[in-house]
């Protein structure tokens, strides 16, 4: 390698550093925005046929806006001003916590005191926030800065996603048949991810979420964030919120209720996890539940909220990019980029 080469190649490094210094950040947003505009992608391609590229991109980032941010910033806000009001405005009566301190007792013939704990632990989370209320502004600033940048950039990898798709065959040196297989294993990897998970998860807990509603589960709809976010965990699911509201109707005196909780819940949700899922991942992503589950766990620390999406993806990839190297291998190896 001559001095030339070097240099070119430590100052494509050095960048590629400051590159990822930039983006980690907004990193949330900007893998966001990467999955609205895949999702989105085929619509801007059908729209594209009828209005220039620059509208067709501008009515999907407001579709994007109608259809997901909007909704999605609706109801975090929902979810934690419930959560405030289950800290802030505790009701033992209203919550029946006697109750159920009473029917544990007769149960394990021990005196618990369920109000007393849960209402220290509200005391002591109501400190820290108290403390950091401070910091509220620019923590609500900052997320407003990044949902702006999601949607520019939504906006832009529509927009000229085309060109973006030509330069990666021009750049990336493989065969333009390897790279279409690479980049058809990788699709439904994404695709099997996002219905086999996000949509799969989505829908079981809302199907479980109206459960809870119909019995009377207070707080139902924090309850259902919760499940939807549990859902997207292979053997996981919604069963640990479910199976507690289940315990708490019958403990409050509620047997009926809870019995019918029961029966819905491994009825109607377990059909969307035993059908639903599988169809996608098996069709689509063709990928063991050991290895999405690693993906998500992995992916949520390593990522954040979007790792749980990313995270099986990666490994999806990963897989792809084998099968198809190895396959390949031969004609690699001749040097055909051609």
């Amino acid at each position: 390698m001559n001095l030339s080469k070097g240099f070119l190649l430590a100052l494509v490094a050095a960048l590629l550093v400051l590159s990822v210094v930039l983006i980690q950040p907004f990193l949330q947003y900007v893998l966001g925005a990467v999955l609205l505009a895949y999702v989105l992608y085929p619509l801007q391609v059908r729209v594209e046929a009828y209005t220039s590229p620059m509208v067709a991109a501008l009515s999907l980032v407001v579709l994007a806006v109608a259809g997901f941010v909007a909704p999605f910033v609706v109801v975090f806000w929902t979810v934690a001003d419930s959560a405030e009001r289950i800290l802030q405005d505790f009701d033992a009566d209203a919550m029946q916590i006697e109750l159920i301190e009473a029917r544990i007792e007769d149960l394990t013939g021990r005196e618990v005191d369920i109000a007393g704990e849960l209402v220290g632990s509200g005391r002591e989370i109501g400190t820290v926030v108290f403390e950091r209320s401070t910091e509220a502004f620019g923590t609500i600033t900052f997320h407003l800065i990044g949902i702006a940048l999601a949607l520019f950039l939504i906006y832009y990898l529509l927009k000229d996603g085309t060109e973006l798709l030509d330069w990666f065959y021009r750049t990336i040196p493989l065969p333009m048949d390897i790279q279409r297989d690479l980049y058809a294993e990788i699709n439904d990897v994404m695709w099997g991810v996002l219905f086999g998970h996000i949509f799969v998860g989505i829908v079981q807990g809302v199907v479980a979420g109206v459960g809870l509603a119909v019995t009377g589960v207070p707080n139902a709809v924090f309850w259902t964030a919760v499940m939807i976010v549990l859902a997207m965990v292979p053997l996981v699911g919604a069963i640990p919120v479910w199976g507690g509201a289940v315990v708490y109707l019958y403990l409050t005196g509620e047997s009926l209720l809870a019995v019918g909780l029961f029966v819905y819940s491994v009825i109607v949700v377990g059909l969307t996890d035993d059908y639903l899922r599988p169809f996608a991942v098996d069709r689509y992503a063709k990928l063991n539940p050991a290895v999405i589950l690693l993906g998500i766990l992995g992916g949520a620390y390593a990522f954040g909220v979007m790792g749980l999406f990313f995270g099986p993806v990666v490994l999806g990839a990963l897989k792809a990019t084998l099968r198809v190297g190895l396959e390949n291998w031969s004609q690699l190896s001749e040097g055909d980029i051609g």
